[in-house]
């Protein structure tokens, strides 16, 4: 059985490998679609039972299910400068304990400094494109185009800003005027549009940006068939206000909500169709994940975290835990992945595929994951660190998941407790975090303070670049 299993590898990595030959002339091309606050129970190959995915569910029986997959951080602007960068956002200044976002009148951005994605990927030629919400600084010196985009479409912060204050007054604050679909119109939002750097439309239209987006998808696609071309689609939904086309509305039987899911799921059908009559699928590898867990303080305006404890805000598993999916019809093998992966590792990942030279200059918290995509083989990430703002508050190592801090969704679900010892838990055995372990497992407490000791030893803070407001 030992010599049969041997042989198969061998014969699955010899003919991955072959299949990279034949497009040595033309690497592999990379769609990231990143959704906004969609939780770990949202899909129907994730569990969901009312939404249906079914482009996305494609993606899983042709692709890799990976179950034990992180965002970067809970929160919208940390999580994108993680994924983009390869780095915990404490690194590059991008979370803050304070201001845990960036905001309209938000002095910063992402940090010229820093290498993303794109410019990793330039460095070999590649064409780049950001379709949607950016979110690492509106003003022109901070939007994708100074960060390695060749292209840029999309909006440059949260589809639930620049709401004028009078309206939110007497809508009764922001949680309450959140709270009712009544409000999610237009004109309540006077979030811009932008494409490269200039705005083109004021309000953005967000009954139908989720077809937009999926639309410039494919227009760039089919513009750069003949080259190289990496895009990174981050879709502002299912973020409050839920918007979705005439075509969507009232098609999910989850509602609204159900909707806006469906209606990004037809948008990566369309993708996927495009790739195919390009072809280009069995050339262009897919990648679909989530900035962070659901936003459940809106209820059902919000997602599900399915099996996993909170949701968005929180360094429990359903804040930082993502349904993920790699597709590479062919080329990857399919299964389901229950090994821990993260949006950081897309950087070391990606660049080891193109030929880019991985950056020294800088520590990355960034992992190859091309052994477990294309040798069945580990990779060698076997923990987490879970940063709330500028403050560790748990880690994970290897099935096991200690908490130093906890704290509820914004305020929301009980305040910040200091745990001394950590709680403990057994993330395999108990995904939902709800039996502490912590007195039967001392020396994996201290295994684990002993990773901590030196992560924090040689961590290097960047300065809190979100703080800084009023202009």
């Amino acid at each position: 059985m030992l010599i049969f299993r041997s042989i198969l590898i061998f014969i699955l990595f010899f003919f991955s490998n072959n299949l990279f030959a034949q497009n040595i002339d033309k690497p592999l091309n990379f769609i990231v679609i990143f959704a906004d606050d969609l939780g770990y129970g949202d899909l129907s190959s994730f569990g969901n039972p009312t939404i249906n995915t079914p482009n996305l569910d494609k993606m899983v029986s042709e692709g890799q299910k990976w179950t034990q997959f992180y965002a970067g951080s809970s929160v919208c602007t940390p999580s994108r400068a993680a994924l983009l960068t390869g780095r915990l956002a404490i690194r590059s200044g991008m979370t803050s304990s304070k201001a845990r976002v960036l905001f309209p009148d938000s002095k910063n951005g992402l940090p010229d400094y820093e290498i993303t994605i794109a410019e990793q990927l330039k460095k070999v030629k590649y064409r780049t494109a950001c379709i949607g919400k950016w979110h690492l600084g509106h003003k022109k010196e901070h939007l994708p185009l100074k960060h390695g985009f060749n292209y840029y479409y999309g909006i440059p912060y949260s589809n639930d800003m620049d709401v004028p204050k009078d309206i939110m007054r007497k809508k009764g604050g922001y949680y309450n005027f959140m709270s009712n679909p009544e409000n999610y119109i237009i004109e309540n939002f006077q979030v811009p549009l932008i494409q490269n750097e200039k705005v083109i439309e004021r309000p953005a239209n967000q009954n139908n940006i989720t077809r937009r987006y999926s639309e410039e998808t494919i227009k760039f696609i089919k513009e750069n068939s003949d080259k190289s071309f990496f895009i990174y689609l981050a879709h502002n939904l299912p973020h409050i206000p839920l918007f979705a086309s005439k075509e969507a509305l009232g098609k999910s039987s989850r509602g609204l909500y159900g909707d806006v899911i469906e209606e990004i799921d037809y948008g990566i059908g369309e993708i996927l169709k495009t790739l195919k009559n390009e072809g280009l699928d069995k050339n262009t590898l897919v990648v679909f994940t989530s900035d962070n867990g659901p936003w459940t303080a809106y209820k059902d305006n919000g997602g599900s975290a399915g099996p996993l404890r909170a949701g968005k805000g929180t360094t429990w598993e359903g804040g930082m835990r993502v349904p993920t999916i790699f597709w590479l019809p062919g080329i990857i093998s399919p299964g389901i992945i229950n090994q821990i992966g993260s949006t950081m590792d897309l950087l070391t990942t990606f660049s080891k595929i193109a030929g880019v030279p991985i950056p020294e200059d800088r520590q990355l918290d960034s992992y190859d994951l091309g052994p477990r995509l294309f040798e069945n083989n580990p990779t060698s990430r076997n923990h987490i660190f879970y940063y709330r703002g500028n403050e560790l508050y748990a880690v994970r190592l290897d099935e096991y998941k200690a908490h130093y801090i906890t704290e509820g969704e914004y305020g929301l679900y009980g305040g910040k407790k200091i745990h001394n010892p950590p709680l403990l838990y057994n993330l395999n055995k108990d995904a939902s975090e709800k039996y502490d372990i912590s007195k039967e497992y001392p020396d994996v407490i201290k295994k684990i303070n002993r990773i901590v000791t030196e992560h924090k030893q040689k961590m290097i803070i960047g300065k809190d670049l979100l703080i800084e407001r009023g202009d």
